[in-house]
């Protein structure tokens, strides 16, 4: 299961790697370079090729100064498919991320922005 071990303002350590640019972190493995079709906007589309594979809960980390604003309607898209999602700044996410992906780790996945 992909471990979160550090952040910092433009990077993040997944499981021994360190990744400078946004990234998906799922319960069997990370998607790199994450991009929005609209920087500090996330829409539905913008998880269109890991939607299929989220468990019951995504973090989303919004960036250090939680500059990424999820739009409503991803919510009620995810709640659609079983999926809760949380919206915080990123390094928040990243602490959430880790105490559920201690509990169950197949049950949490993240999307993370990595700067502002």
């Amino acid at each position: 299961m992909a471990r979160i071990s550090e952040y910092a303002f433009g990077r993040v350590t997944v499981d021994g790697t360190e990744h400078r640019r946004d990234l998906i972190v799922l319960p069997g493995r990370v998607e790199p370079d994450w991009w929005r079709e609209n920087g500090h906007s996330l829409v539905i589309a913008d998880l269109e090729q890991v939607v299929d594979e989220l468990p019951e809960r995504l973090i989303v980390g919004c960036g250090a100064d939680g500059r990424l604003r999820p739009d409503p309607s991803v919510a009620g898209a995810l709640a659609r498919r079983g999926v809760e999602m949380e919206a915080l700044p990123t390094a928040d996410a990243v602490r959430r991320y880790t105490e559920l992906e201690a509990r169950n780790p197949t049950a949490v996945a993240a999307a993370l922005h990595l700067t502002c």
